[in-house]
């Protein structure tokens, strides 16, 4: 067993244009007066971090380890949600989804993808160059649109999506091999990697890539009634990352699991901040332990009531009190009878 690492934070929620939110330098003053002592970094966020440059220079990624050291941090992970995305993105949503990108590439989904399969290339240089092992982000969605069977889904619709996503991640995986980094897929609605079904059927077209391995986030499991810790039982082996987020679900005789349309603070599940929420950290936190993550607890930040910046006051010592500092010794070895094979023969009865 392995002691957790944290608390750290995810630093996409609560970057910002205004002091001290608008500076990598600034973010670490501040999650460090909070009690943190690692941050994730959005890689899509300039203010935060120049991605080409991390992983073109080993010099400048010491400089950016230099400014967290000097507020008592270090860089958790970084992470590639907006730019995971648009690895697949379905023409549904090719409108929404340009706002990931730079204007070079808006209404021009094929060369948006070729930016988006940069940046990860980037991203796995990077992540090496800062000394990390696990990277976080998401699959994309082709066939996330057709989620629910009616109308009836073409016979080989969600096979050909699978296949095509797959083809897509295997050279990024490859390159986050060379750079020994795991990608770790966050499990979320919206993404063609949205439970463990899913996550079995990409994993079995990328040929059991030992990179292709999972974030961990109850909340998204909470929201579609998941049970999420049997999930940590069949996937703890592929668990490399781990956001601590809480989350609710109510459900009505109006609205179930998908909402009805409404606004976060009107659906039926809800994000909620730490302890807020129904997520059983106890439970998380023990599994976790028992099977020996060693990774960083990384509060990420959604609440549709509380203020982000209370949120982030109370998620440090919250995930400081769950941390389990594993134990090195059996609880009754006090009553250890200190016998040996010769001895375990004879109270066996065994010649």
């Amino acid at each position: 067993m392995k002691t957790i690492k944290g608390p750290a934070i995810f630093l996409a929620q609560f970057a910002g244009d205004a002091a001290p939110f608008n500076s990598l330098a600034g973010l670490a003053g501040w999650a460090a007066s909070l009690g943190y002592k690692g941050v994730q970094i959005p890689a899509w966020d300039g203010r935060l971090i120049d991605l080409a440059q991390a992983a073109e220079s080993k010099t400048y990624c010491d400089d950016l380890r230099g400014i967290l050291a000097d507020a008592g941090l270090e860089v958790t992970e970084l992470a590639t949600h907006l730019q995971g995305q648009l690895i697949a993105a379905h023409p549904a949503y090719d409108t929404l989804l340009d706002g990931f990108a730079p204007p070079s590439v808006h209404g021009n989904p094929r060369a948006r993808q070729a930016w988006a399969v940069e940046q990860m290339k980037l991203a796995a240089k990077a992540s090496a160059n800062l000394g990390l092992t696990a990277h976080a982000t998401f699959s994309g969605a082709l066939a996330w649109p057709y989620l629910y069977p009616f109308p009836q889904r073409p016979e080989g619709l969600i096979e050909t999506a699978f296949d095509e996503l797959a083809a897509r991640w295997k050279p990024i995986l490859d390159a986050f091999d060379e750079a020994g980094v795991d990608v770790c897929y966050e499990i979320h609605p919206s993404e063609d990697l949205h439970d463990g079904v899913t996550y079995e059927m990409f994993l079995e077209r990328v040929g059991n890539h030992p990179r292709a391995c999972l974030l961990y986030d109850p909340s998204h499991f909470v929201l579609q009634q998941l049970d999420y810790l049997a999930y940590i039982d069949i996937y703890h082996e592929r668990i490399r990352m781990f956001h601590v987020k809480d989350a609710e679900f109510n459900p009505t005789g109006r609205q179930g699991v998908y909402g009805g349309f409404q606004s976060w603070v009107n659906r039926a599940g809800r994000f909620r901040s730490l302890g807020d929420g129904q997520v059983d950290f106890s439970a998380i936190f023990s599994k976790l332990a028992q099977y020996g993550f060693d990774g960083w607890a990384v509060l990420e930040w959604e609440c549709c009531l509380k203020h982000p910046e209370q949120g982030a006051a109370e998620g440090a010592p919250f995930i400081a009190d769950h941390i389990i500092r594993v134990t090195e010794k059996a609880f009754d070895d006090f009553a250890g009878s200190g016998t040996d094979l010769a001895a375990n023969k004879a109270i066996l009865g065994i010649a």
